[in-house]
């Protein structure tokens, strides 16, 4: 298909994040990371909202409205798109692929593995590095207190999990994918398919831009 939908991995993924969420780890993770978050500037609450970016971005931005600081917000917002999502994997895996993993014979599956976990480990840098940079530039200012409350560990509802999930974050992504992939792929498979002077427009819009 021209135009990306979810993957079923995104339905895979936010079942699995909200489970964690339920049995009380996410607030956990918060936790640990606000120092490095601090050290950036920034709010601990990014960290969350940083692992719903890898299931899909724009879940995560829409989520950084848990962020009380409207700075650290924004913060959160422009650097979220920095963790790979859920989309972004075929591509990732084919580039390690073709220019990285291509012929490394029997271990090749493991280095692609490898390889893989390291542009997550980097694309977690670079948003600890972008918003240091922010804190210090154009949205300078010093990170705000951190309260939460600890919830205890407890035995997840799957009942529950599974319609959270469903209706906050799945159904969202499918609405995303309606109203803004699906047009921007019908354009493009027109252009592609409608000839001018026997050169498809897209051919013509490619050929205009290619000097």
């Amino acid at each position: 298909t021209i135009f990306r939908i979810p993957h079923p991995r995104t339905q895979i993924f936010f079942p699995l994040f909200t489970l964690l969420e339920d049995a009380g780890f996410l607030p956990r993770i918060a936790y640990d990371l606000d120092s490095g978050f601090k050290k950036c500037s920034a709010c601990g609450k990014q960290a969350l909202t940083m692992c719903m970016g890898f299931g899909c971005n724009a879940a995560g931005v829409a989520g950084c409205r848990i962020i009380d600081s409207p700075r650290e917000r924004l913060i959160a917002v422009i650097t979220n798109s920095f963790v790979p999502c859920n989309g972004r994997f075929p591509t990732l895996i084919s580039v390690i692929t073709l220019f990285f993993a291509g012929s490394a014979g029997a271990g090749g599956d493991a280095l692609r593995a490898l390889l893989l976990t390291l542009a997550l480990l980097l694309g977690v840098a670079m948003t600890f590095a972008a918003s240091r940079l922010l804190s210090a530039t154009l949205l300078r200012g010093e990170a705000s207190s951190f309260t939460l409350e600890l919830p205890p560990y407890r035995r997840p509802q799957i009942g529950r999990v599974i319609v959270r999930s469903v209706f906050d974050r799945t159904l969202f992504v499918l609405g995303r994918a309606a109203a803004v992939a699906a047009p921007a792929g019908l354009v493009i498979w027109l252009m592609a398919n409608v000839t001018v002077g026997g050169e498809t427009l897209l051919a013509v819009c490619s050929g205009a831009l290619d000097p």
